[in-house]
């Protein structure tokens, strides 16, 4: 077997040192691994024994080499040296092989050891991965633990690294929005996060800690919710005014009616007396009683209302319009429903007195023709056509409320002769 010193010149003596050095710095990089991780004495031990070994076997080999390399140096002759140099050279390689060995169990052991504990860099790297803000510092804003949301929110907001909580802080109570303790704050890129600060005590020392938690979506969220609050008001606002108005409007619809019916009556009343006078022979002396003391109680206010119609309205106005003189001819079925009805009873009330007072006549026609489109109704009178067109006021204004307000249609019609036409 040759001796290490025969080798010296070649480039396997070269390989032999190189390779003692790459060992050399894994076991460096395995004891200080060790170190870190504060695992047992014994496997600290064993790492830095392998390292003191690797340490030797690399001198050993690096002094034979630079005696060859370098001859015009003076040296002292030593009998280690020579020992070391009479070592055949399998043997500093096969050292070097087990040390390699050792080295890649080492590591294996290491990482088996990270995998299954719970080390500092892992918890290190985990607060870093997490997408919420987390800051640990002293009570005077030094800064201990910041994780790189963290770091990025500061620069971001500030403009300047994470080194003072404090102005950290001192920056989101000028600037941010104060939410029960904690402050919310936009970002330049249009985020909203919510910042918190809490003390906390490890072995008998007080640390502040800052939070922040993205909360962008709730914050857009509660944006609309505040928008449509606001225009819920506005709504709310706008359905009591109308309210408001619809009852104004509803008491003004009810005096307007109680003034045409009041109208209609002391019309009706009025020529009942001219048609007594004229003709007491043909007219029936007890109702104009009836209805002159109604009236006049109703104008003396000596009762709060007057008594409600009783009986079909329909016969009541035609009989009313035969007592000032106006025979009323219906041409078709009358309508059976209550409302239709009563605004035909209205109708023919109107149009009888305006038969007497305007167009001087005695005779009322209604043609009813009730088809399968609607309801429609034709009234004329047997006296002469309008002067002009007829101005709508009092019962005949009264008339086309009631009857647009039972979804119906009215028109007026002056030429050649008087029409009223009523279509449901």
């Amino acid at each position: 077997m040759s001796a290490y010193s025969i080798i010296l010149k070649t480039p396997a003596a070269f390989l032999l040192m190189m390779f003692a050095l790459f060992l050399m710095i894994g076991q460096t990089a395995a004891f200080l691994l060790s170190l870190r991780e504060g695992r047992n004495r014994n496997g600290l031990l064993a790492a830095a024994l392998h390292l003191l070994a690797g340490f030797l076997l690399f001198v050993a080999l690096l002094d034979g080499y630079d005696v060859i390399k370098y001859p015009s140096i003076p040296r002292r002759s030593t009998t280690g040296s020579g020992i070391i140099q009479a070592i055949p050279w399998m043997v500093y390689a096969a050292l070097e092989v087990l040390s390699a060995g050792i080295l890649t169990l080492q590591f294996r052991a290491y990482l088996r050891y990270r995998s299954s504990t719970v080390t500092p860099d892992a918890i290190r790297q985990t607060v870093d991965l997490l997408p919420e803000g987390i800051c640990v510092s002293d009570a005077d804003g030094t800064v201990r633990l910041a994780n790189l949301k963290m770091n990025a929110l500061c620069r971001e907001l500030t403009g300047e690294r994470l080194a003072d909580s404090r102005r950290l802080w001192s920056y989101l109570l000028h600037n941010g929005e104060d939410q029960n303790g904690k402050w919310l704050i936009r970002t330049p890129r249009g985020e909203a996060w919510l910042f918190g600060k809490e003390a906390i005590l490890s072995d008998g020392k007080e640390y502040q800690r800052i939070g922040a938690v993205n909360v962008t979506e709730r914050y857009r969220i509660t944006e609309e919710l505040r928008k449509k609050n606001v225009h819920l008001q506005d709504v709310q606002h706008r359905m009591k005014e109308a309210v408001e108005l619809s009852g104004e409007m509803f008491v003004r619809q009810e005096e307007v009616n109680a003034r045409s019916a009041l109208h209609n009556e002391l019309g009706q009343v009025l020529l009942l007396g001219r048609r007594w006078l004229e003709h007491p022979e043909s007219t029936d002396r007890d109702m104009v009683v009836v209805m002159t003391r109604q009236m006049n109680s109703f104008l003396l206010r000596e009762r709060e209302s007057p008594e409600p119609e009783t009986g079909d309205q329909l016969r009541q106005a035609i009989r009313m319009a035969e007592n000032i003189g106006v025979a009323v001819e219906l041409r078709g079925e009358p309508p059976e429903d209550g409302y239709a009805r009563a605004i035909l009873a209205q109708a023919v009330r109107e149009c009888a007195a305006n038969t007497v007072k305007h167009a001087e006549g005695d005779r009322l026609y209604a043609e009813i023709n009730n088809q399968d489109e609607g309801l429609r109704i034709l009234i004329t009178n047997n006296g002469g056509p309008p002067k002009g067109p007829v101005a709508e006021s009092g019962g005949l204004l009264s008339l086309r409320s009631a009857v647009e307000t039972a979804g119906g249609r009215m028109t007026v019609q002056s030429a050649p002769r008087f029409s009223l036409t009523l279509s449901f």
